[in-house]
């Protein structure tokens, strides 16, 4: 079914791009889009979506080592998108219709209802996310630098990606090249639009574009872990690496935005990668001067999160109290209620019978306890008795006592 989807030749026509060049030569044939449900969905559509969700989800997994709570960055993140994509849409606007050259002029409303006719520039898009960002961060209370170093990590995915939809669509490509580099390209709507000889070469800048950005973001990526000192860093060192590249590959184009003899994409480069170096090595000897630390190493980070997670617990608390018990759970609660109830039952009856066998005890212990009485008067008047006979038989002998010590002292 996918397939079909893609393959609508009435949706879109067919197109063919050719490497002479790469990989012994060959051509690619393929549909700009497909058409689902009577809706053309292009493929430059597709692989920004793409894109953005993979640089969501990077941003998600190391979201804590910069410092940004997840929950607080998904807003950030969802309102600087939409202000990226406006800006990206309104630069392209209004430079186009500034160019002399250009034959396209926007207004306010077809700024807006032409998209999908194609038009976005990427600094646009990057003041714009810039802008929203900055605003959402301080309403949800984000460390802004910080969320601009993880942001900017976020935005070389989307751009290494991104930029193969210019590769679908055969826009963003260059100048004429040799025709033995090796890169080279060529198309017929190529080599129309530009009004070349049939088989000319261009240089892909878009894939010249993809690549630099891929490997910026794996430069930067394993710079972030170990070798970053203040926030705001990797955001600085994103724009002077793009705009280095930028600098040099805006020279390659042909369908640059133009202020006079100027591409407006290429001074805008070449303006941040020189700024943006500069500023890193100035902050970078503050920061070891004056011993500033980083914002994830601060007790202000650690109490954030510490409040971010009694909200969820609240939240989830909230949320099971307010959930409706279930016929399932009833039948449970019954089950469970009366297995409780034969417990206490069962409990009842072993202490009945308890009670019963000390009561039976304590009658024995009774009786033991009046015949030891018994047995004991019994001895004590069998003692007296036997006291009194003996006193008796003590007096007597005392008595006659007397009477023989006379005699025998005068025997003597």
């Amino acid at each position: 079914m996918l397939s079909s989807l893609i393959s609508n030749s009435a949706a879109f026509q067919e197109v063919e791009l050719t490497f002479p060049n790469l990989f012994g030569g060959f051509t690619i044939s393929y549909f700009q889009g497909f058409e689902l449900f009577g809706i053309k969905i292009y493929w430059y559509g597709v692989l920004i979506t793409l894109g953005v969700i993979l640089a969501y989800l990077y941003a998600n997994h190391r979201a804590k080592e910069f410092g940004v709570g997840k929950e607080r960055m998904f807003d950030v993140v969802f309102v600087a998108l939409i202000c990226g994509f406006l800006g990206a849409r309104i630069y392209y606007c209004v430079f186009t219709t500034l160019d002399p050259n250009s034959s396209v002029k926007y207004d306010f409303v077809t700024t807006f209802t032409t998209i999908r006719d194609g038009g976005l520039a990427i600094y646009g898009g990057v003041i714009g996310a810039f802008l929203g960002g900055f605003v959402m961060s301080k309403i949800r209370k984000v460390h802004f630098r910080s969320m601009a170093d993880l942001a900017s990590l976020g935005f070389l995915i989307g751009q290494t990606i991104g930029r193969w939809g210019n590769f679908v669509n055969q826009e963003a490509f260059g100048a004429a090249c040799g025709q033995d580099w090796v890169f080279g390209m060529t198309s017929v709507d190529i080599v129309a639009r530009d009004h070349l000889a049939a088989g000319t070469l261009v240089h892909p800048c878009f894939l010249y574009e993809s690549v630099w950005c891929l490997v910026g973001f794996i430069g930067l990526h394993f710079y972030s872990k170990k070798l970053r000192t203040f926030d705001g860093e990797i955001f600085l060192l994103y724009l002077a690496w793009y705009g280095l590249g930028r600098a040099w590959i805006e020279g390659l184009r042909t369908d640059s935005l133009m202020a006079g003899q100027f591409r407006i994409s290429q001074v805008v480069a070449a303006i941040c990668f020189v700024a943006c170096t500069v500023m890193v090595i100035v902050f970078k000897i503050l920061t070891e001067k004056k011993k500033i630390p980083m914002y994830v190493t601060t007790e202000a980070w650690t109490e954030q999160q510490a409040a971010d997670l009694e909200a969820a617990e609240k939240q989830k608390n909230k949320k099971e109290k307010l959930q409706a018990p279930s016929i399932l759970a009833d039948d449970a609660a019954n089950v469970t209620l009366g297995d409780e109830n034969e417990e206490t039952e069962d409990d009842t009856a072993e202490d009945n019978s308890t009670d019963e066998t000390s009561d039976s005890d304590d009658s024995v212990d009774g009786a033991s306890s009046d015949e030891n009485v018994e047995v004991t008067d019994s001895d004590k008047n069998a003692n007296d008795s036997a006291h009194d006979a003996s006193s008796d038989e003590t007096g007597d002998t005392s008595e006659s006592e007397p009477e023989d010590t006379p005699d025998e002292s005068e025997d003597k």
